[in-house]
């Protein structure tokens, strides 16, 4: 039966917000990781939001640690590409920049689905043979 939604707990709701900013975090380190040495900058910068995220989904033992991180990575990265009035930015118009973009929001989402998800009795959401 469908179970009523109820609030997380204040513990969880803190460590959700700091996995926010650390997904944010991460975007910036990869905002300039990702041009420097492509395409090994690059790969380096996807594996490292691939690896927060996973490692957040089975930290909080649910889909919303990662979720989370990535939430924090796309926002980042979003206004990272917002060019500033004296006219810098941080993204060159590039495939490396596309790619970091693109590839991290598919990475992102790959990644959250994969994380471990609950059944409502509390039991992990994946078959047990």
């Amino acid at each position: 039966m469908a179970q009523p939604l109820r609030p997380p707990s204040a513990g969880r709701a803190v460590a959700l917000l700091g996995l926010l900013v650390l997904g944010a975090v991460v975007g910036i380190a990869g905002a300039l990781v990702q041009p420097a040495w492509f395409p090994g900058g690059l790969l380096l910068a996807l594996a490292g939001e691939a690896g927060l995220v996973l490692g957040a989904s089975r930290a909080t033992r649910g889909r919303s640690g990662g979720v989370a991180v990535a939430a924090g990575w796309m926002i980042m990265v979003i206004l990272l590409t917002v060019s500033r009035p004296e006219g810098d930015f941080v993204f060159a118009a590039g495939s490396g920049s596309y790619l970091f973009l693109l590839g991290g929001i598919a990475v992102a989402v790959i990644c959250a689905t994969f994380g471990a998800g609950r059944q409502p009795d509390g039991d992990s959401a994946r078959l047990r043979k």
